[in-house]
């Protein structure tokens, strides 16, 4: 393990080129959960190495309450969700007084352009127990360009067109998670639908219509599990629909609904990051440690129990919540353990385990926020200890950790990355980062 000192950090960032494939972003919009294509990648060349309250920080804005889900950025918008009354300081005995709220803050001086609040569906899951962690508004919105689908559980999808006026309101269920865990998978947007994993609410994924919201299909029986889904095209160029369940991955057809092949790969018992794709390979983690979790690679295009015909590799590494990134081959990962580590995306080996360095120790390094990669860079916030800066390469090398000393609470959403910015979220604020001038 080696840390880098800030006079060799830019000779070396000059060196640690990023070779990617998928479609990152290109310094423009971030649509949805980590990014275009849910890579976690962008080709942006401009973000600053270092931060604070003081330096190469744009912009900061108060948003109405705490949320855990990430910003999304469309054209010179940034939307992000929270919630209020209920659970966030207010009215904690009443939840009626519980609000979604949808905020639209200008990317360019952070003054919000406009927010929406939605009324809860009731009875809510109480706030207690793992829900407390992460609160009421943990699922990412995404983005077609015209319209914006915003995830709230049981008070189900709603679209707005990007001027803020509401569109259209499905609900997907009203059940709860396990143990009352609460709910926060991401939709995501293919083609003319919305497809939403509503295990908690319907243990059902569904995919509605984005124009009108009506349901297209469902696919039942799929619980306990968190997990953003992805299209993963198989070598044939077919999409299919890849989502992990309980120690397996499964995949569907986008069009139908049907399921087409499982697998067996050892994710553990409640598996929440999301799928990772490179062309037809679908690459997956959850679960904790001790032979409680993994990250594992499978092709897909398969029928029926693929386990021993398209597994490629499990790996004893694991993630618990926050999804890997894939950089040039590799799988880098902060997990909510607070260890950073690298596997060969090929074979499934193990490249380094590491602590990042500063912040505390334990849980004060725990993660909910998933890596992005911009530039030889990777940015890993974790939930307390502020953003590790991490150079891209198959060697652990801390560049910065950065913070800002105002801001004690958490930060649990997935970093954006819009036009040389750097777009973060925690429980009270948005913040917009950018190297200086």
């Amino acid at each position: 393990m080696r840390i880098l000192g800030l006079s060799t950090v830019p000779s070396l960032i000059g060196l640690l080129a990023i070779v990617v494939s998928g479609t990152p972003a290109q310094g423009d919009d971030w649509p949805q959960f980590r990014g275009p294509g849910l890579s976690g990648r962008s080709t942006d060349t401009a973000l600053p190495t270092k931060w604070s309250d003081t330096e190469n920080l744009r912009w900061k804005t108060a948003l109405p309450g705490p949320g855990s889900s990430s910003p999304v950025v469309i054209g010179r918008r940034v939307f992000v969700t929270c919630y209020s009354g209920y659970g966030a300081g207010g009215a904690a005995d009443d939840q009626k007084s519980l609000r979604r709220h949808l905020v639209c803050v200008n990317a360019d001086d952070g003054k919000i352009v406009w927010s929406k609040a939605v009324a809860p569906v009731l009875p809510e899951d109480s706030f207690r127990g793992f829900l407390s962690q992460h609160g009421y508004a943990s699922h990412t919105p995404a983005s077609d360009g015209e319209r914006i689908y915003c995830f709230f559980g049981k008070t189900g999808v709603v679209a707005f067109d990007l001027d803020g006026k509401q569109l259209w309101q499905t609900s997907v269920g009203t059940g709860s998670a396990t143990s009352g865990w609460g709910t926060g998978a991401s939709l995501i947007v293919h083609q003319d639908m919305v497809i939403v994993n509503a295990s908690a609410e319907s243990g059902s994924v569904w995919a509605l219509n984005k124009k009108t919201g009506k349901e297209v299909w469902k696919a039942a029986d799929v619980r306990n599990t968190w997990c953003t889904p992805a299209v993963v095209q198989t070598r044939e160029g077919k999409p299919e629909l890849v989502i992990t369940v309980p120690h397996e991955v499964w995949g569907f057809d986008p069009a139908t609904g049907k399921k087409l092949w499982s697998a067996e790969v050892g994710v553990g018992e409640f598996p929440i990051p999301g799928v990772v794709t490179e062309k037809d390979v679908a690459f997956v983690a959850g679960g904790r440690g001790k032979g409680g979790g993994s990250v594992a690679a499978v092709r897909v295009g398969g029928r029926g129990d693929v386990t021993n015909t398209h597994v490629l590799w499990k790996s004893s590494e694991y993630s618990p919540v926050p999804t890997p990134v894939l950089v040039d081959g590799k799988l880098y990962c902060l997990n909510d353990s607070g260890f950073a580590f690298c596997v060969d995306a090929a074979t499934g080996k193990q490249v380094y385990r590491e602590r990042p360095l500063g912040g505390g120790a334990g849980g004060n390094r725990s993660t909910y926020a998933s890596m992005v990669a911009a530039n030889g860079k990777l940015y890993a916030l974790s939930r307390t200890a502020g953003t590790y800066v991490i150079a891209c390469r198959g060697e652990y090398e801390q560049i910065a950790r950065n913070s800002f000393a105002s801001d004690k609470t958490d930060f649990n959403g997935t970093p954006a990355i819009s036009n040389g910015r750097l777009f973060l979220r925690s429980n009270t604020h948005l913040y917009c980062v950018q190297a200086s001038k």
